[in-house]
């Protein structure tokens, strides 16, 4: 197993084709590995979120992800005391593993930075699957923006690589935080989105570019394709489209 392609990416020198971050939500690793042999040369980097990772061989399969050149980011949202995120962070570390989530307060990021060795911090703002009523809901007393902007500040002060925020607010923390953040989008919906959807604060792929994302986060409109590689290079075909000079 080799770690050559783990780590963040500065902004700046991101390849258009690793900007497309694949959602690999599938029950168990080896539809996870048949769906990445089908996909071939079309996604280069995979999320690997909670539901695949606890089906049993999450980590077999992160290291033969990375054994076959692919970017991997493991998506687990750790959220507890410090500590014990730290040590669960750091069993990521040294397996080509470019990014790892947070989801917590200041005491657990900055944590999680300093386990965090080669993998790339994102700390969450606000779930793309929240709107205003859930945040009501969950007790918060400002607007979905302001809770954005404030996670995001505070994940720059704690040394994060980045965030993982709607495209709607990148925009906002382009202007208002800083421009070395790394934004990943998730909530990306190149066609209108369908009722049963529980994905509510979506853009499409132009739009999160153009707002100022540097990866995109695409799951069901890839894997639930009649066919998964053309979908796939459909996206990056708009990815490439939003890039040209």
């Amino acid at each position: 197993m080799t770690a050559a392609t783990g780590g963040p990416v500065p902004r700046a020198v991101i390849p258009v084709r690793e900007r497309l971050i694949f959602a690999m939500d599938v029950p168990d690793a080896g539809a996870a590995r048949k769906l990445a042999a089908s996909l071939a040369d079309s996604v280069s980097f995979y999320k690997i979120g909670l539901e695949l990772f606890m089906s049993g061989g999450g980590f077999e399969l992160l290291d033969w992800m990375v054994d076959q050149g692919k970017r991997v980011f493991v998506d687990l949202k750790f959220f507890d005391v410090p500590a014990t995120v730290a040590a669960a962070v750091r069993r990521l570390r040294n397996r080509g593993v470019t990014f790892t989530t947070v989801h917590g307060n200041q005491a657990i990021m900055e944590a999680a930075v300093e386990a965090a060795g080669d993998v790339g911090i994102l700390a969450v703002t606000v779930l793309t699957s929240l709107d205003r009523g859930d945040l009501d809901d969950l007790g918060f007393q400002c607007s979905v923006e302001e809770l954005v902007l404030s996670r995001a500040r505070r994940a720059l002060a704690a040394g994060c690589a980045g965030v993982v925020s709607s495209g709607l607010e990148a925009k906002l923390l382009r202007a208002d935080v800083d421009e070395r953040l790394i934004v990943v989008t998730p909530g990306i919906r190149p066609v209108e989105n369908r009722p049963a959807d529980d994905q509510k604060r979506v853009v499409d792929v132009a739009e999160a570019f153009s707002n100022g994302a540097d990866y995109i986060v695409v799951g069901r409109p890839i894997r639930d394709a009649a066919d998964p590689r053309a979908a796939a290079e459909a996206i990056q075909g708009s990815i490439a489209s939003a890039f040209k000079d």
